[in-house]
């Protein structure tokens, strides 16, 4: 599968939109709140930070919460930073891969250009 496919090409449109509006350098949260709009607008079916168990020998360690989940499909974790961490690539990995699914994106709306805070991920 390639990994500009329809839908999160959907879902970058969606950042592109929110960071022309709002610009960088705001709160996580607030990129959070102003993506779930843009998902409405844009007749995408999204889960905000659902929760997911992470398991060792059988029993259950926590949870974590992603911030999205759309389409049942891909994992969308917001950044609002100045520079990437190699930590966040382990995070959104450890995500698909306890989650079983397939493809993330890594938003860092504290880029001047949104293009440049945008990462993939697809899991082979």
């Amino acid at each position: 599968m390639d990994e500009r496919d329809i839908l999160t090409e959907r879902i970058i449109g969606c950042a592109v939109a929110l960071h022309r509006s709002v610009g960088p350098g705001l709160s996580e949260r607030v990129y959070q709140r102003g993506l779930a709009i843009e998902f409405e607008f844009n007749g995408l079916r999204f889960k905000d930070r659902p929760a997911f168990n992470v398991f060792h020998r059988g029993r259950v360690l926590g949870e974590f919460f992603p911030d999205f989940i759309v389409e049942d499909e891909v994992i969308v974790e917001i950044k609002s930073v100045s520079a990437f961490d190699r930590v966040f690539e382990a995070q959104i990995l450890t995500y698909l891969r306890v989650s079983h699914l397939r493809r993330g994106l890594l938003l860092n709306f504290g880029r001047p250009l949104m293009k440049d805070g945008i990462q993939r991920y697809v899991l082979g």
